[in-house]
């Protein structure tokens, strides 16, 4: 039954609950505001138990952020000055005085903090331990000026930067408050192992080693380290430093591969204990460890290995690598370092498809670079192997490694890496014309099959979740809320852990200080309330579908490839076009949906090139071969009347190369104007379908008007009636059978254009003919016109056949007008004319009705 309250009870209900969310949100703002007031007010200051008057404004700054800038400028000044003092004033006091000067102020500086944080000033003293530090710097290059001249800049360094670290460590350590001097000691800490080796006299190998065991300590400090900044600061220097070592070993392994290699090695071992004890780094770290394996081995395996090898044996480290997707399952590696190396094997197997890529494209776009003329055998001579042919084997390697995977874009990838296998094989190693002609077919023949029937690549995949139906999803929804809307069921809901009854839900909690319950407590009586509907969601695309245009492209592909390859050799020629043909037939009449449409029309195009290879067979010329060409769109119209899905699409195809016949024909009137004929026969035929019969019947008619238009042209006539005549008698019927349909239909419509197309190029004719008899018959029929106009109250015959009656009349009454104006005096013309105007003048107002008569007369007419 309906639950649902009455609209005014409703409307009350709704009233009531506004009222208490605005008095909560009075209440929460209320709280705010004296929350805020008792922030910013001095801590001396008495707060009120509760808010009377709203908070002041807030300051743009607080107290303690002022301070901070304040410190921080006085540190900065007093660091500034110290500096100075060091390279400036050092040369003027002596060696006593400068040791005072020296210890005294490094050991205040020093010495400070610890009074300043008991006294609860702590950043007084982060400041003034700061420029402590600054100072035991100054301090060490003053000892070097001074006391150690002699000593080495680097191993001098390298020293001080140890010793300041320990140092540093230990202050930071002794005064753990302050936040600054533990992360000093970690910077000072990446400078002693490099400097030392460069002190040494190493080299980039040596300072590569150097870098890694200091990137190692960092990221010890990143493990057990407790102090956030010294983590982060250990973080960087170990990306700094481990990154240049990784940097360099990869640059040993291309031109010392023995050398880098332990050093790569070293740094992936790093990597991966840092990924296997930070997950939240663990796909990072490992993806750097397995680019490092990759270069540490694929180094000297390219050593040993002949040139064209090097690129193979890095890919089968990468897919060695991609295995322990899986091989690391079942050793319970990290998921994060499974996916890391996996990634890493992945990126190096993707690297080497791309190597190989080349061949692939040559193979498949070669035969359309051609320079000379078809059947020359351009492509027909022996293929050089202009590329390795291990590309050819990366592309079969890659192809293996996705075929055991169980995933649907692992089998598009294997899809994809065979159709490449099998074009780049002809120009990889090399085979000859035939050879490779019938691998182009084979490869067009296997894709375009598993196109139409791709449920052999699907076995084993997982399937696609089919989306919840919105209105079941609406249904369950609706029927999950019902029991609370209308009552307990009958049987109660019991908990699957326990078997017993769930406790009732709690009454929602009350809002201290308002006297009410939460916001949407007053709904729970309230059934008028129904669930959205959710969105409808897409079906998933099914697999066979995405493997099935996937292998249609390829065999797309390749049949350009095998035609445009065939094209060299006349026997090729026809028989690659009749294998294409039938096989996208075949897909044409197996296929379905968009597959279908393409590979019909594909059909008609191959068709064409057969009709035209034949044609060119033969020796036929031009005219000829376009009136052979015809037999395309006979043949389309005959396959549209049976094959309705892709009736359309065919014809049109059929129809674009019967204008290429038409083209073909242009240079022989007589031909033309034939196969514009035959033209307009299959369009005729074509309309007796009732679906096509609209737009077929007026090609037929045009295709007819225009062949007998070229064929007049042909026999050299001029007269334009001949032109007119068979276009405006059709016309004329077809406005007079549409004016019985439809009576109130304008004439202009109906008439016009077929009087017009006539009526007009006579009339311009007969200005220019010499002759009586044209002007004779024109101004008879426009009288015809005209009667027939003024009789059926047809405004477009009327005026039509009046304006050329008139025009025509004029010119054959000018000769005669001019002899009598030549004969009257000269001063008789003025004064006609003047007499006509004041005639016009005096009966003005009666010509303003008569116009006014007439041209409602005309606008009544149809």
């Amino acid at each position: 039954m309906d639950n649902s309250l009455p609209p005014a009870d409703e409307l009350v209900l709704v009233d009531r609950e506004l009222a208490q969310l605005e008095a909560r949100r009075t209440h929460l703002l209320a709280r705010r505001a004296w929350l805020v007031q008792v922030l910013y007010r001095p801590a001396r200051a008495a707060t009120p138990r509760w808010p009377v008057t709203p908070a002041a404004p807030v300051a743009d700054s607080t107290p303690r952020s002022a301070q901070n800038v304040l410190l921080t400028l006085g540190g900065t000044l007093l660091t500034i000055a110290a500096v100075a003092f060091t390279l400036v004033s050092w040369g003027s006091m002596g060696i006593g005085g400068r040791a005072a000067v020296l210890c005294a102020v490094t050991g205040a500086a020093l010495a400070a903090p610890v009074a300043l944080l008991r006294r609860g000033l702590a950043s007084t003293a982060e400041s003034v331990a700061v420029l402590g530090l600054v100072l035991m710097v100054l301090d060490a290059y003053a000892l070097h000026r001074v006391a150690l001249p002699d000593a080495d800049g680097l191993g001098y360094a390298a020293v001080v930067s140890a010793v300041l670290a320990g140092a540093w460590a230990a202050y930071g350590s002794a005064l753990s408050r302050l936040r600054v001097p533990l992360p000093a000691a970690v910077v000072a800490a990446q400078l002693p192992l490099p400097l030392g080796v460069l002190a040494a006299g190493g080299g980039p190998t040596a300072f590569a080693w150097a870098a890694l065991v200091t990137a190692a300590a960092d990221g010890a400090a990143v493990l057990w380290a407790r102090p956030l900044p010294v983590r982060v600061t250990a973080g960087v220097g170990a990306a700094v430093l481990g990154g240049w070592a990784l940097l360099t070993g990869g640059w040993l392994s291309l031109s010392s591969p023995w050398s880098g290699a332990p050093l790569l090695l070293a740094g992936a071992a790093v990597c991966l204990y840092a990924a296997w004890r930070t997950p939240g780094w663990a796909v990072a770290a490992s993806v750097v460890a397995g680019l490092a394996v990759v270069a540490a081995v694929g180094g000297p395996l390219r050593s040993v290995l002949p040139g064209d090898w090097a690129v193979p044996g890095y890919v089968l480290c990468g897919l060695v690598l991609a295995s322990v997707w899986r091989a690391g399952a079942g050793a319970r590696l990290p998921r994060g370092v499974r996916a890391g190396l996996a990634g890493a094997g992945a990126s190096v197997t993707a690297l080497g498809l791309l190597w190989a890529l080349p061949p692939v494209v040559a193979g498949a776009l070669g035969p359309l670079a051609r320079t000379t003329e078809v059947w020359s055998g351009e492509h027909a001579g022996p293929a050089l192997a202009s590329y390795p042919a291990t590309a050819a084997l990366v592309l079969a390697v890659g192809a293996a490694a996705l075929a055991s995977v169980a995933r649907l874009w692992a089998r598009c990838g294997v899809l994809v890496l065979v159709w490449a296998l099998l074009t780049a094989l002809p120009v990889s190693p090399g085979l000859p014309y035939a050879a490779t002609l019938a691998l182009q077919l084979l490869t067009t023949t296997a894709t375009l099959w598993i196109a139409v029937r791709p449920a052999p690549l699907t076995r084993g995949l997982p399937r696609p979740e089919a989306a919840p139906d919105a209105r079941t999803a609406t249904a369950g929804a609706a029927g999950s809320a019902a029991p609370s809307a209308t009552g307990p069921t009958d049987r109660p809901v019991t908990d699957p852990a326990s078997g017993s009854a769930p406790p009732p839900p709690s009454a929602p909690p009350r809002v201290p200080g308002t006297g009410f319950g939460a916001p949407w407590s007053g709904w729970s009586g309230w059934s008028g309330w129904t669930p959205p509907k959710p969105r409808p969601q897409a079906p998933p695309a099914e697999p066979g579908t995405v493997l099935g245009w996937v292998a249609y492209a390829g065999g797309l592909l390749s049949a350009v490839g095998a035609v445009a390859l065939a094209l060299d050799v006349r026997e090729a020629t026809f028989v690659a076009l009749g294998v294409v043909l039938g096989l996208l037939a075949g897909v044409a009449a197996l296929g379905a949906g968009a597959r279908r449409t393409v590979s019909a029309c594909g059909a008609v195009l191959a068709a064409a090139g057969l009709v035209l290879a034949g044609a060119e067979a033969a020796g036929l010329e031009d005219h000829w071969t376009a009136l052979a060409l015809l037999l395309v769109p006979a043949a389309t119209a005959a396959v549209g009347a049976t094959a309705r899905p892709v009736a359309l699409p065919v014809e049109i195809t059929g129809a674009t190369v019967g204008l290429c016949a038409v083209g073909l024909a242009g240079s022989r009137p007589a031909f033309l104007a034939l196969v514009l004929a035959l033209g307009g026969v299959i369009a005729a035929a074509t309309a007796v379908r009732p679906e096509r019969r609209r737009f077929a019947s007026w090609a037929a008619a045009g295709l007819f008007l225009l062949a007998a238009w070229v064929r007049l042209g042909a026999w050299g006539v001029t007269t334009p009636e001949a032109y007119t005549l068979p276009v405006t008698v059709p016309a004329l019927v077809v406005g007079f059978l549409r004016r019985r349909r439809d009576p109130a239909a304008s004439s202009w419509t109906a008439y016009g254009p077929g009087l017009a197309v006539t009526l007009l190029p006579s009339l311009g004719a007969a200005w220019t003919d010499p002759e009586w008899v044209r002007p004779l018959v024109l101004g008879a029929a426009a009288l015809v016109v005209t009667l027939l106009g003024a009789r059926f109250r047809l405004q477009a015959l009327l005026l039509l056949g009046g304006t050329v009656l008139a025009l025509d009349g004029l010119h054959e009454l000018a000769p005669y007008v001019v002899q009598v104006v030549g004969a009257l005096p000269r001063w008789l013309p003025p004064a006609l004319a003047g007499l006509l105007l004041l005639a016009v003048g005096a009966t003005y107002e009666q010509r303003l009705r008569d116009a006014r008569r007439l041209r409602e007369r005309l606008a009544r007419m149809r």
